[in-house]
């Protein structure tokens, strides 16, 4: 019987450890590419900023420029930018224009 509780401590500790965090983080990836909408600023996993322009099953279209759109992978999608953090963005970009001519 002691035999068996040291295994049995090993496949708890690599579920809590390993598995578990790993299934939460995949639902809830499943939940950012179902709740993507027209207009909803992201992040792929190439690092690409966009607005999604258009959404076709599991194909979304981003605009990253004025009239360039790119297709790509709703999975490709990492992240959904806040408007908290597209103003917090804004303020860094604006804090590191300068003038010098020299």
């Amino acid at each position: 019987m002691d035999v068996l509780i040291l295994p049995i401590l090993l496949i708890g500790f690599v579920y809590f450890a390993m598995i578990a965090p790993q299934r939460r983080k995949m639902k809830a990836h499943r939940e950012l590419m179902a709740s993507l909408q027209i207009g909803d600023e992201v992040v792929t996993n190439a690092g690409i900023y966009g607005a999604v322009a258009e959404v076709e099953g599991s194909v979304i279209w981003i605009e990253v420029a004025p009239e360039v759109e790119l297709k790509i992978q709703k999975s490709a999608v990492v992240q959904k930018i806040t408007q908290e953090e597209a103003t917090a963005d804004d303020a860094v970009d604006v804090g590191e224009e300068t003038d010098d001519v020299g």
